[in-house]
């Protein structure tokens, strides 16, 4: 079906309490891994690209791959654009066909991350396209951080009441522990779910957990058997994400799992094929273990069947 808006998307999710599952692609093999698994568990689904992403895999390429897979399956597919630095990435993407737009000026004083949302809202809203901003500083909450540093981290319920209202954003990411990347927490995993609560309470919109990433032990494990170098990486623990959800959490962002164990199959492939030189034989079982992490996320975010 043609790609659909995140804003449609929001409404059943946010009142049945599941999260749909955003993953970041690419090139084509994460495009196909994440359709076909949406298609085969009946999930709405969020492929999402980056500005980096665009740059890699062109601009024009990458968005007729998604738009092109969107029309073989027969679940709500939508196209976001993630972290989008300034008002003309995200001008760009509106143009161009994306359903959704993350405009992050969360680096900005509060005012200005206000002023530069409701600039992207305007544009995006009369073609009902949806708007995720951010609020909060995201990093790792370490077990030695002192609470008040802890908390000046974490998105302000206060602000986000406040930003809520003036900007009429339809999605906001929050800053409650979390951190982009491999490793996520140095010491024991914990997120500040009394922050989801206490936020989702007073804004009622869908709410986006960023770096949410698991980072399997046993992915790393193999990466590493074959080569790679990522010593202590932790991620988000399965249960963490259920907990989430049942508090708020509508939206799930989910990179760095892809990317473990894309790079942990290809290093596998290639170590035990030397002679191999073919890269369907090498990115086809690639592209499978992606999908199946997929899968697994769809399943753990509980949009399974919501289609």
């Amino acid at each position: 079906m043609p790609l659909v808006s995140l804003i449609d998307m929001y409404k059943p999710a946010n009142e049945k309490h599941y999260a749909i599952g955003h993953f970041n692609i690419n090139n084509m093999e994460f495009v196909q891994s994440a359709l076909e698994a949406a298609d085969e568990l009946k999930s709405p689904i969020i492929l999402a690209a980056s500005t980096s992403a665009l740059k890699y895999g062109g601009f024009d390429y990458l968005i007729d791959l998604v738009k092109t897979g969107a029309k073989k399956v027969s679940v709500p597919v939508a196209l976001h654009l993630d972290h989008g630095a300034t008002i003309e990435d995200a001008e760009k993407c509106i143009n161009a066909g994306f359903t959704s737009v993350m405009i992050d000026a969360s680096h900005e004083d509060f005012e200005e991350n206000i002023r530069i949302t409701q600039e992207v809202v305007k544009m995006a809203h009369p073609k009902n396209i949806a708007v995720e901003a951010e609020l909060g500083r995201l990093g790792g909450i370490e077990d030695d951080v002192s609470v008040s540093k802890r908390d000046a981290c974490l998105t302000d319920p206060d602000q986000a009441v406040e930003f809520v209202e003036k900007t009429k954003v339809d999605a906001l990411a929050v800053a409650v522990g979390t951190s982009h990347g491999a490793y996520k927490f140095k010491g024991e995993a914990k997120l500040a779910f009394n922050r989801i609560e206490e936020i989702k309470k007073r804004v009622g919109i869908p709410l986006v957990l960023h770096g949410a990433s698991g980072v399997d032990p046993a992915v790393v494990a193999k990466a590493e058997k074959f080569g790679a170098k990522l010593p202590g990486a932790k991620g988000v623990p399965d249960e963490a994400y259920k907990k989430a959800i049942e508090l708020g959490i509508n939206k799930i962002n989910i990179d760095t799992d892809l990317r473990l164990t894309w790079v942990a199959t290809v290093r596998e492939v290639l170590a035990g094929n030397p002679k191999v030189f073919d890269p369907r034989k090498i990115l086809g079982p690639a592209r499978e273990a992606v999908k199946a992490v997929i899968m697994n996320k769809i399943k753990l975010f509980q949009s399974d069947g919501k289609a």
